[in-house]
């Protein structure tokens, strides 16, 4: 239903939002209900508040984050800065021949995890807010390939299905590598 009546007979419109209500009787939208998930020990996170938070460090051009009532972490795809990744790259004398090749050293995920888990920590982002694991994605998002809106909003599901397997592993390397 589009509206929703309050007991005092007001009528709402049902955006999908989430808002803080202030004293003075102005609100402030805060998040997207859809993006608010709960992880297996009951913790509530909002997907789109950490996104926003990790986008900000200068080697993320795209994040999104996923996480699942069955575990207790998230996880997240990351586009990375092509540039800065490249420079970080001579900096850390990694040797590679392709960009896509560059997004799949160890070494390089290790470092950007790091910066990425500072960045949020420095953000006041919450512990189990941070992704534990992340897969770089060498491909841009992009309305054209369907991953984004032409607003550039993620297109959560469209993102999910593409790296599905790329989600998939890392539970499972974390799975396996806690029993």
């Amino acid at each position: 239903e589009a509206y929703y009546v309050d007991s005092c007979g007001k009528r709402w419109f049902r955006t999908g939002d989430i808002g803080e209500v202030y004293a003075n009787g102005t609100f402030k939208i805060i998040d997207r209900k859809k993006d608010l998930i709960k992880l297996q020990f009951g913790e509530y996170v909002s997907l789109g508040k950490i996104e926003a938070e990790l986008k900000s460090n200068p080697f993320v051009d795209n994040i999104c984050v996923y996480g699942h009532l069955y575990h207790s972490y998230l996880v997240a795809l990351v586009v990375p800065n092509q540039l800065a990744v490249v420079r970080l790259a001579k900096r850390l004398k990694i040797d590679y021949n392709s960009f896509s090749e560059l997004c799949e050293n160890k070494q390089l995920i290790s470092y950007l995890k790091h910066q990425i888990r500072r960045h949020g920590l420095n953000a006041r982002l919450s512990k189990h807010e941070i992704p534990e694991h992340m897969s770089l994605c060498c491909e841009e998002w992009t309305p054209d390939n369907g991953l984004v809106t032409a607003a550039m909003k993620l297109k959560r599901k469209q993102i999910i299905n593409r790296y599905q397997k790329s989600i998939d592993q890392m539970y499972e390397n974390s799975d396996n590598n806690n029993s």
